[in-house]
């Protein structure tokens, strides 16, 4: 599995526990941005397997955790850095934009190449 499912409470958890950075796509389905950002994430997962965690957080299941970040419009990427976020990256980007968002969340130098 490349990604995680993310509930309110996995999120927090996630981002209490986690010994490597986080990347969570806040999404919804009936958002077609959403559907196209997809593959682009399912993409960084997976090149970055073992190295990021990559979960999707549906806003309209979890209202509250969209609203505490700020989460405004999707999707959005927020990574996290020892459960801080460190990059916000919003609406619909090609993956070379988003491993470039992603550089600001590897806490030792790693450019995300």
């Amino acid at each position: 599995m490349a990604t995680l499912t993310l509930s309110e409470a996995s999120f927090t958890a996630l981002l209490r526990d986690a010994a490597k950075p986080v990347l969570v796509d806040f999404w919804a389905s009936w958002c077609a941005p959403c559907r196209l950002m997809a593959p682009v994430i399912e993409a960084v997962a997976r090149q970055f397997e073992g190295e990021l965690i990559v979960g999707k957080l549906n806003v309209d299941d979890h209202p509250r955790v969209a609203q505490a970040y700020g989460v405004m419009s999707i999707p959005t990427l927020i990574g996290f850095r020892e459960g801080l976020p460190v990059m916000r990256l919003q609406g619909l980007a090609p993956k070379h934009v988003v491993l470039q968002a992603l550089e600001s969340v590897w806490n030792d130098g790693r450019d995300g190449e």
